[in-house]
């Protein structure tokens, strides 16, 4: 039984290591000036304006600029939410096995909300950049979302751990 406790430290300590290295990427991108962040999503742009409109290279430039417009926006709110996630997933499960409604839960998403809160403000001093409460929401969600799958797949690890040991005390 001590042995799983130190396993369990252990894998809270990795994934704590791993919440600070997405704080630290997430800190780096809103270190980037517009033009530098529009250059890191326009190649995620291209896939989606394809992926918008199959015939985007055949139609009229004002309609491909607002087909493009379109899916820069898109692009750049889902890698908002998408790395929220990544981030709200790792402090999760750094967090410790739990429940879903239970303080830990509440605070983790609490987390993602102040550091996304953080995060606007610091992208505010970045060239080109500003401070959006939408964003900060986006983030928050992806936070939530991050938290509820850690707490369901930390949830069917331990169904499968004990049907293991039920298995081993059996044989």
């Amino acid at each position: 039984m001590a042995d799983n406790t130190k396993k369990l430290k252990i894998y809270q300590i990795l994934f704590a290591a791993l919440t600070l290295a997405v704080m630290v990427t997430i800190f780096v991108f809103s270190s980037e000036d517009a033009d530098t962040s529009s250059q890191t999503s326009s190649s995620l742009t291209k896939v989606a304006v394809t992926i918008i409109d199959k015939n985007y290279y055949n139609e009229p430039p004002a309609k491909q600029q607002e087909i493009w417009h379109q899916a820069s926006f898109i692009v750049r709110k889902l890698a908002h939410f998408s790395i929220y996630t990544v981030l709200g997933f790792c402090a999760s499960v750094a967090a410790g096995r739990r429940r879903l409604f239970t303080l830990r839960s509440l605070g983790t998403v609490l987390f993602g909300f102040l550091y996304a809160l953080s995060d606007e403000f610091h992208q505010s001093f970045s060239a080109g950049r500003s401070c959006e409460f939408r964003d900060m929401m986006i983030d928050t969600g992806g936070a939530a979302l991050g938290m509820l799958i850690s707490v369901a797949v930390m949830g069917i690890v331990g169904i499968i751990a004990a049907k293991r040991r039920k298995t081993k005390i059996k044989q």
